[in-house]
């Protein structure tokens, strides 16, 4: 079977996971260049390594190179500022682009989610790890009852985050926030961050926080476990730390300053949901959970958008 070829821009952290992923996890994409702008960094060493094309001066180098015009798929995983700049670059000559920083060009996705809507975008963006990691469960939530607020909070190896995760800070809460909204379906989100510096790393940990009214607490209960499953299904790592909790709000609970402007809904209940996601260890080690979902989930939908560019009617 013919398979799709791809190009990872950033040979960073992310991006050289994510070219191992395609090396030994995929059998619909071709991994056909990486590229980065260090000629000493460990991923474009690795790439030629592994006999991919390494290009040490961007995206005008991917552009000139001679097998430029067979790739279709281009993943970004330098930072928000440059995927825009390559974006703009790589616009006119039609490839598929799926984003992994938070610049937010294109549709928010998250697999489990969305995807289905997004496989003919030209540029995907894959939100954040956190975004990823918890919007999952803020959407199986809101599929039960609505949610006027949620709120995740991320907390990730310090080690772990590499230049273009510190240097993407607020954007990381800014996108995630949004998303929270626009994907896992809660009317007002928001999120936060923690670089945890503890020695050993800890593998990534995150929590939903979400209001709601009186809703049958069963039934949230099946939707978040039934979800887990289905981001289990590609980030085996990913897992409920506990049991889904529930707790009554105290009538006199300065909630009102959280709830979006309008909302006259009854809201009675906090719903708390602990996850944590290990990392397959590709390239760094397990603690690495926030890459390998990112990674994880970009996979996904590059081999979503391949198995689409191989139906008769594509």
């Amino acid at each position: 079977m013919t398979r799709i070829k791809v190009a990872v821009i950033g040979s960073g952290n992310i991006g050289t996971d994510l070219m191992f992923k395609v090396l030994r996890l995929s059998s619909t994409l071709e991994m056909a260049a990486m590229v980065g702008i260090d000629p000493a960094s460990d991923g474009l060493a690795r790439a030629r390594r592994h006999d991919v094309a390494a290009i040490d001066t961007g995206v005008d180098g991917l552009i000139a190179s001679p097998d430029f015009a067979d790739i279709e798929i281009v993943f970004d995983a330098t930072s928000a500022k440059a995927h825009e700049a390559n974006a703009a670059k790589l616009a006119p000559y039609g490839k598929r682009l799926i984003d992994l920083t938070p610049a937010a060009i294109g549709p928010y996705v998250v697999p489990p989610v969305n995807l289905d809507q997004h496989l003919d975008a030209d540029n995907v963006n894959m939100v954040t790890c956190g975004g990823q990691a918890t919007i999952p469960v803020v959407a199986a939530i809101r599929s039960v009852t609505p949610v006027p607020y949620a709120e995740i909070v991320a907390s990730i190896a310090s080690r772990s985050a590499g230049p273009g995760t510190r240097a993407n800070i607020d954007e990381f809460t800014e996108t995630t926030s949004a998303a929270i909204e626009k994907v896992g379906g809660a009317a007002r989100g928001k999120a936060i961050i923690i670089l945890n510096p503890a020695e050993p790393p800890l593998i990534m940990r995150d929590t939903v926080l979400a209001l709601v009214g009186d809703a049958d607490h069963d039934a949230i209960r099946q939707s978040v476990a039934e979800m887990v499953e289905r981001v289990a299904a590609y980030v085996p790592g990913y897992r409920l730390k506990q049991e889904v909790q529930f707790r009554k709000l105290e009538p006199d609970e300065p909630i009102h300053t959280l709830l979006p402007d309008g909302w006259t809904d009854p809201v009675t209940h906090q719903v708390t949901v602990f996850l944590e996601v290990e990392g397959a260890a590709h390239y760094l080690p397990a603690y690495a959970g926030n890459l390998d979902i990112m990674t994880s989930a970009a996979l996904r939908v590059a081999e979503s958008v391949a198995a689409r560019t191989k139906e008769p009617h594509a």
